[in-house]
């Protein structure tokens, strides 16, 4: 064994014992669900130029939160035994089947994903995709700032600037790469002030960040600290007295406060209204991660801006089309100004290979706009949720806290068990004895669905003893 091999073994085994090894358990779309949808949309479709739009769910959008998973992968989750993800049935190096070989899957009901309008099984997104795909294949790979920018991209980007209600917007790889280019190039400015003025220490900028920011905005701020011209402030988390007395004592005539909309691991908005008031007072710049709010929340799905009218006091806007878009990749919603200095000095952007023409194609705002049942539905599957335990959840994000590790795993095995697929969350993602399910609601989940859901959640935890949007209380198993 080599000395980097004797590293790594180390490593794990030090990870081991601190019981953050992870595993990886690969799950299987319904095909099932998908195989009858042809090439002709049912007479129930709405024309619009080349989309197809509905009004209510189809058979196809089952497929969106039914999944299936091996029963060997099932035993390993169960027994709570390391994988790789290799002991997926095969034949013939395609995946078997669950109408050909029904005994070695297992169906679940997916609850933990970020697909919140169930659109990722859409025909007219697919065929989207399929289109661009035979026409251009993946397009030009390149940066976007050396061959990867189509007509494609930039068609986007309007129609997602129209849906933010801002100037422009610029796409990035992920959800992840847009944070990290926006607070690098945030940082950047401090920088190219400081070669232009005698006092680097009146050119530093000072950014307030929520204490439960996603991790992508917590490394995008370092990264802009090891220009040395950034000072971080943390507010506790949504708490806006302390914000603004972090605010009203800082000397820095520059500020930005950045927050999560909707917290994905609590399921809590920001207060928004609030954060307007406090941007009027100290005249911050007010930037927001709407990766689960965009689509999902407003009249149109503009976000949680929108949600809470307040859509002007946003400075800047970042987004994915990873989630309730069903597709894939990041976005900025902001200026001219802003996107010509982060396309210039965001390094996850610049060094990032453009996303491909089929997923660009695929992610038209279009339908996701337009099938405004889509919005009805996962709200009223909130409010299902909520006639069923009592529990006053906020959002389609679902935060159960049960405290240790070993009770989160527990209660996700016995809901494996109960054909249900929510995920335990552990350290690091979350702190320790704060460990929960995260459950999520989708558009394409039924009352029945979540009928089924709190009956096996019932068996094992005390919906009076949850603690839910950070409180302090543990459920009880």
């Amino acid at each position: 064994m080599s000395m980097w091999d004797a590293c790594v073994e180390q490593a794990l085994a030090q990870l081991g014992l601190l019981q953050l090894l992870r595993s990886l358990r690969p799950i299987t779309p319904s095909l099932e669900k998908l195989n009858p949808v042809d090439d002709e949309a049912p007479i129930e479709a709405k024309e619009d130029g080349e989309f197809k739009v509905f009004d209510e769910m189809q058979p196809w959008d089952r497929a969106s939160v039914e999944v299936e998973i091996a029963e060997s992968t099932v035993q390993k989750w169960l027994l709570d035994i390391p994988s790789s993800g290799d002991e997926i049935v095969t034949k013939g190096g395609a995946i078997k089947s669950l109408v050909e070989h029904p005994h070695q899957f297992k169906k679940l009901i997916l609850f933990s994903g970020n697909d919140y309008l169930g659109l990722s099984s859409h025909p007219t997104i697919g065929r989207a995709a399929a289109k661009a795909a035979l026409e251009y294949r993946m397009g030009p790979r390149g940066s976007a700032l050396i061959c990867g920018y189509t007509f494609h991209h930039r068609l986007l980007e309007s129609c997602l600037a129209k849906l933010k209600k801002k100037e422009d917007c610029l796409l990035c790889p992920t959800g992840f790469a847009a944070n990290m280019a926006l607070m690098v190039a945030i940082g950047n400015i401090g920088s190219l002030l400081t070669e232009r003025k005698a006092s680097s220490e009146d050119q530093k900028i000072a950014i307030f960040s929520d204490s439960l920011n996603h991790a992508s905005i917590i490394d995008g701020i370092r990264l802009a600290e090891r220009q040395r011209n950034v000072e971080l402030f943390i507010y506790r988390h949504c708490d806006m007295a302390h914000l603004n007395a972090l605010l009203s004592s800082c000397t820095r005539t520059k500020k930005v406060v950045v927050t999560d909309s909707l917290f994905s691991m609590d399921g809590d908005f920001a207060p928004m209204r609030e954060l307007a008031k406090l941007r009027k007072k100290h005249g911050f710049l007010l930037v927001i991660d709407d990766a689960h709010g965009t689509f999902v929340c407003g009249k149109n799905g503009g976000g949680v801006a929108e949600m809470f009218n307040c859509e002007r006091d946003v400075d800047i806007c970042v987004g994915t089309l990873s989630k309730a878009a069903g597709c894939f990749g990041g976005f900025i919603a902001c200026s001219k100004r802003w996107k010509l200095l982060i396309q210039s000095r965001g390094r996850s952007f610049i060094f990032s290979t453009a996303a491909p023409i089929p997923l660009i194609a695929a992610g038209h705002v279009l339908v996701a706009k337009r099938e405004m049942w889509r919005r009805r539905e996962i709200w009223n599957r909130v409010q299902d949720f909520r006639d069923l335990t009592g529990i006053p959840i906020q959002s389609p994000i679902i935060s159960l806290i049960v405290g240790s590790e070993g009770k989160a795993l527990e209660a996700s095995r016995h809901l494996l068990k109960s054909g249900f697929h929510v995920t335990a969350i552990r350290p690091p993602t979350v702190p320790a004895n704060s460990c929960r399910l995260r459950v999520t609601l989708s558009a394409t989940h039924t009352t029945e669905d979540v009928k089924k859901l709190t009956s096996a959640l019932l068996q094992c935890i005390r919906f009076q003893d949850i603690a839910i949007n950070g409180s302090n209380g543990h459920a009880r198993l």
